[in-house]
């Protein structure tokens, strides 16, 4: 991904709780909140199954992101992935989201998103495909997980987003802390 310039590929939204998102011309983040008019908008958690837990909790998960190149790598052992088949608001290019710090702050056309930890993918892929969680979600041999789902967001500046708008990074201040599922 070095020299490519990092940019959004493709937003998309859902107003109801589904697995996908459809593709749409342009998205509104708003701060604090989320993308307006998608399902898991909200100040505090609206993951459905999150919500049974405790309704009360603060949504660390209003934005979802997943680069476009694991789109390429899925294709290559036998899958169809395209912009939203995973529930993602945001398609990325050219900046590797699985590499960034926990609090990493991403502006994304006029808006901006700080960066909250790890996608944690579920049964619901192998819904979608049969076979694909096992390679969005790997176990390796020192019983380390590997989770290749994006990242998840809240949002810091409001704003729209569109396909083609430039990512800008802006790495926290000092430790860096490493990206886990929230």
């Amino acid at each position: 991904m070095r020299g490519m310039p990092s940019r959004v590929l493709a937003v998309q939204l859902s107003p109801v709780h589904e697995f996908r998102k459809e593709p749409v011309a342009e998205i509104e983040l708003v701060e604090g909140y989320g993308v307006r008019g998608d399902a898991h908008a909200g100040v505090t958690v609206q993951h459905l199954h999150r919500v049974k837990k405790d309704p009360t909790a603060p949504n660390l998960r209003q934005v979802h992101l997943i680069h476009a190149e694991l789109f390429d790598d899925l294709a290559e052992l036998g899958h169809t992935v395209r912009p939203g088949d995973l529930g993602e608001n945001v398609t990325t290019t050219g900046i590797d989201l699985l590499a960034l710090a926990r609090g990493t702050r991403l502006t994304l056309g006029e808006a901006e998103v700080e960066v909250t930890g790890l996608r944690n993918p579920c049964y619901q892929i192998d819904d979608f495909q049969p076979g694909l969680l096992k390679q969005v979600l790997r176990r390796h041999g020192d019983g380390a997980v590997e989770r290749l789902t994006g990242v998840m967001a809240v949002v810091t500046r409001g704003g729209t987003v569109r396909p083609g708008d430039q990512i800008r990074v802006a790495v926290p201040d000092g430790p860096l802390v490493a990206l886990s599922p929230v």
